[in-house]
């Protein structure tokens, strides 16, 4: 499967309508993100159960600025529409791989239950939050 352009209008709807989504924030001036397109695409061929998506952070400002986006290339991945991971930085072939095997070996419903602890006001007596 090929990357997808994903833009203001379709960014929100890919990233709820597909298990897991990961998206390449990019620009076409930047040297990085040159040289991490071709690691993604080749990810994208290598994982068909995987949606892959681009952000051109020049055509879509609003959208970079809305995700936070302080750095390119910045990989960001979502599973169930849940925000799991975002780094900046052009990854190399293997820990993109790694990424992509961690984010499939997640348990959801502690992730779900994780997100619901920090909603509800927080954490218990004597607990730390994680930081992670």
């Amino acid at each position: 499967m090929a990357t997808t352009t994903l833009t203001a209008d379709t960014f929100e709807q890919t990233v709820v309508d597909n298990g897991i989504v990961l998206v390449d924030f990019w620009a076409s001036w930047c040297g990085p993100c040159r040289q991490f397109a071709p690691v993604f695409e080749a990810a994208s061929e290598a994982h068909p159960d995987v949606t892959f998506g681009k952000v051109d952070t020049e055509a879509e400002q609003s959208l970079a600025a809305a995700a936070q986006i302080t750095s390119i290339p910045t990989l960001m991945a979502f599973r169930d529409g849940i925000l799991v991971f975002a780094q900046p930085g052009a990854l190399p072939a293997p820990a993109l791989e790694q990424v992509i095997g961690a984010v499939k070996e997640l348990d959801m419903d502690d992730v779900r239950r994780q997100i619901a602890a920090q909603d509800s006001g927080g954490q218990q007596a004597g607990q730390q939050p994680d930081q992670g």
